[in-house]
């Protein structure tokens, strides 16, 4: 295909998936719960750091992270005891269990008390033209408290060469202005035109398929080549091609 002819095939894919039916098997849907900007954007965090593996049971993992923190996050966060974390350790995703949950916690408070809050760190890293600088800023962040060094995978960092799949949809759920109603959009500091696409194995092979990407591997570098290329579709709102990209590969097994 042509460049036109790639934007037009694309840009139908987005209008397919980017709606409101989207919500119903995605994570995307635990930030919508709430109305609160706090929770929602921890709420979201906490989403997107398990979302990888059966969707069905990243959805009801999340869910259950919510109803341990009495579905207030925010409230949760800050005024929690540690009597309160025990009740957390329990709690198991994958790898991410729930030592490594309380420890998310008590950095989270540490960002709200200390730094102005999830958005504030994202917004003070941000780069003109990207914010994967500000990941790997977050993340040192995130960590200078007292850690456990196993906790440390789980959240990504791009100066490493990790293309930051859950991160960067976080981002594009926090920072996208989507009057579709997916995309939640309450961080308006940061311009949707520098996020970039979460790439992981179904949006890595569709864009190799579409030409949009040359790289074998799904790393930071594939993800440099992949925003260049979005970039010239949409200057504006690049990400927006991740429905299509997701789409493609995850229901229509393109």
């Amino acid at each position: 295909m042509t460049n036109p002819e790639l934007k037009t095939f694309l840009d139908e894919k987005v209008t397919q998936y980017n709606t409101l039916d989207f919500i119903e098997s995605d994570p995307v849907q635990i930030p919508h719960l709430f109305s609160l900007k706090e929770d929602i954007e921890i709420a979201g965090f906490l989403s997107a750091t398990i979302a990888w593996g059966n969707r069905k049971m990243i959805v009801k993992n999340s869910h259950k992270m919510m109803d341990l923190m009495g579905n207030s996050p925010y409230d949760f966060v800050l005024n929690h005891q540690e009597q309160h974390l025990e009740k957390l350790e329990k709690f198991v995703h994958r790898t991410f269990n729930g030592q490594d949950l309380i420890g998310f916690i008590k950095s989270l408070k540490n960002i709200y008390t200390n730094h102005g809050g999830l958005e504030a760190i994202f917004t003070k890293h941000q780069k003109a033209d990207s914010l994967q600088n500000a990941i790997s800023e977050f993340k040192k962040v995130f960590f200078e408290i007292n850690h456990l060094n196993r906790t440390e995978k789980h959240v990504s960092d791009p100066s490493k060469n990790s293309s930051s799949k859950r991160i960067n949809m976080y981002l594009r759920w926090m920072c996208r202005q989507d009057n579709k109603g997916v995309d939640l959009g309450i961080w308006k500091s940061i311009s949707p035109s520098i996020l970039s696409c979460p790439l992981d194995v179904h949006s890595g092979n569709v864009a190799r398929k579409l030409g949009l990407l040359t790289r074998n591997q799904n790393d930071s570098k594939a993800l440099a080549e992949l925003d260049s290329k979005l970039r010239e579709l949409d200057p504006n709102d690049p990400v927006k091609y991740d429905f299509a990209l997701f789409g493609l590969g995850v229901f229509e097994g393109f």
